[in-house]
């Protein structure tokens, strides 16, 4: 037997080494965990080292660790970070940057706005987003005659709240060259009485865009950064970005790997040749903060102003059944053609003929496919024999406050018989086995909570109404919380690395002021992020000392 120092040496040696083995970076304990494993499984404590969880359990692991940080929740409730589906993250920054045009209960409100936010300034243009002619009294589109008299001589260019309709005035017009004669598949150029109200939905929008001064890169990284502290605010630490050029995808990497944005994004290419030529010949982008491996094709328009392309007619609108963006042909071709690719076809489709059209045209591509992971961005209207072509090939990509902010006028969109296909989130995740939420900002508020409540009760803050609109459809709470956590990175691929608190996935966690699970329903709503972390590193706070940095 070994004795005197060079038994203490060993003795030594072997009891750093424990230490060295059982060092970490943060433990959290006395907390409420919700892992979102395959078994559901629930912990007190987890253990992070160099951004990832290396631990998961119960108090043991204060036993077995010891951290520079040590985190008492208090019995707090955890949750994986939570994940936007569908989202627009470049455009909520650059909103930021326009006149705020969301929540105007009138035109004349919109107009008031307007002239507010261009008082006093040497503009060249007017931007602004977020109007929505179902919120007003006289629910009509607006008219350009009021911005022709106020400004004549720069363009305005007012985008509603769901980014498919424009309205702009005259100046527009007239450098964009549209008048009475232009036509442009895909979209319409609305007109009274055979003249130019302004209004331009979908494809026509095109026009316009190309003669807007396009945002400098200042503006861009200013845009992107204020989207990521909004985010945070909110408990999101992954966002699915429903349509980026490549342009601003390397920017968003280069922002990445300077250390100046935090923000995981999952990148769906816009489907444009020049970005599609590009991609198909580099192959996906796989970072821990960027990924890039999906098309975003759009179908159709949305069916707030009219552009989802249904089977028959608008029920509040005859003889007009909305317009494919996309021909169908043609989506039939991108989608064999992206098959044969390691790239994702996530397709926006709102109206009942172009989810028929896209099903169809999935399902035919995707015959020799074992896990291809193809969404369809907000699956909303769909004629009920059509709900059995989704399958497990085949995600839902939805946003459950669309249903709550469309409730009040969907009925006079639709009629009776088309809503039993609407918002059909039950039936979409029995026919599809998981389903992927998000809210689609800045057309509907950064909020993730808002998310999970109307999913799981679909009402509006007022318990609007009785019962929940189209209740067969809710969600469980369990399932809700799977959508914005394992589910969302399922959907993009990105469910070995993150979803779930789990021994070796990327640490990042989020902590609410109540359990959203078992809390009244009438009190989610109420709910506040007390910190949002990612990578074992706080990225928002109100409660938690900052110090576990």
């Amino acid at each position: 037997m070994l004795k005197g120092p060079y038994y203490c040496l060993l003795l030594y040696l072997a009891i750093s080494l424990i230490a060295c083995q059982n060092s970490a970076d943060l433990i959290v304990h006395n907390a409420s965990i919700y892992t979102m494993n395959d078994k559901m499984e629930k912990a007190t404590a987890f253990v992070i080292k160099n951004g990832k969880f290396v631990d998961v359990g119960g108090e043991e692991i204060l036993k077995k660790y010891s951290a520079k940080k040590i985190l008492n929740l208090q019995q707090l409730p955890v949750y994986p970070g939570f994940i936007d589906s569908h989202c627009h993250f470049l455009s909520l920054g650059l909103s930021l940057q326009q006149v705020d045009l969301v929540g105007t209960k009138s035109f004349d409100e919109v107009i008031q706005r307007v002239s507010k936010y261009s008082k006093g300034k040497n503009l060249n243009v007017i931007l602004g987003r977020g109007w929505d002619q179902n919120d007003w009294a006289d629910k009509v589109f607006p008219n350009k005659a009021s911005l022709d008299k106020l400004f004549p001589n720069i363009p305005v260019a007012l985008r509603r709240i769901d980014g498919h309709a424009l309205l702009v005035n005259q100046k527009a017009l007239d450098l964009a060259g549209i008048d009475q004669t232009t036509s442009i598949s895909g979209g319409t150029i609305v007109k009274e009485k055979g003249k130019l109200t302004g209004v331009l939905i979908d494809s026509p929008m095109k026009l316009i865009n190309a003669i807007l001064p396009e945002p400098s890169i200042a503006d861009k990284v200013q845009a992107l950064k204020e989207a990521a502290e909004i985010g945070f605010e909110n408990g999101l630490t992954t966002v699915s970005v429903a349509g980026l050029n490549k342009d601003d995808i390397y920017l968003i990497d280069s922002l990445h790997d300077n250390g100046e944005l935090e923000m995981r994004v999952y990148a769906m290419i816009s489907n444009t040749k020049e970005n599609m030529q590009h991609f198909l010949s580099r192959g996906p982008i796989l970072k821990s903060k960027l990924t890039v491996r999906s098309f975003k094709i759009y179908a159709d328009g949305a069916l707030g102003s009219r552009g989802a392309a249904l089977k028959h007619d608008y029920s509040d609108f005859k003889f007009h059944k909305g317009k494919f963006i996309t021909p169908k042909d043609s989506i039939k071709k991108l989608a064999i053609k992206l098959a044969s690719t390691h790239f994702q076809m996530n397709t926006h489709a709102i109206g009942d003929n172009a989810n028929s059209v896209v099903l169809e045209a999935y399902n035919e591509a995707l015959i020799s496919s074992k896990d291809p992971r193809w969404r369809v961005e907000h699956a909303q209207i769909i004629d009920t024999p059509d709900l059995n072509l989704f399958n497990k090939k085949i995600i839902p990509s939805v946003q459950p406050t669309h249903a709550t902010s469309d409730m009040y006028w969907a009925k006079d969109r639709l009629g009776e018989k088309r809503l039993e296909g609407a918002y059909a989130y039950k039936v979409l995740l029995e026919n599809s086995g998981t389903i992927a939420l998000g809210t689609d900002f800045p057309v509907e508020k950064v909020s993730p909570i808002s998310t999970f409540f109307s999913a799981v009760v679909r009402q509006d803050k007022d318990s609007y109404p009785k019962g929940g609109f189209l209740p067969k459809n809710k969600l469980s709470r369990m399932d809700a919380l799977r959508g914005m956590t394992i589910w969302g990175a399922h959907a993009n691929f990105e469910d070995q690395q993150k979803g779930s608190i789990e021994i070796g996935k990327v640490a990042d966690f989020i902590i609410l002021d109540r359990d959203i699970v078992t809390i009244p329903e009438n009190r989610i709503l109420n709910t506040r992020i007390v910190a949002t972390i990612l990578n074992g590193n706080v990225v928002y706070s109100n409660r938690i000392n900052q110090t576990i940095n």
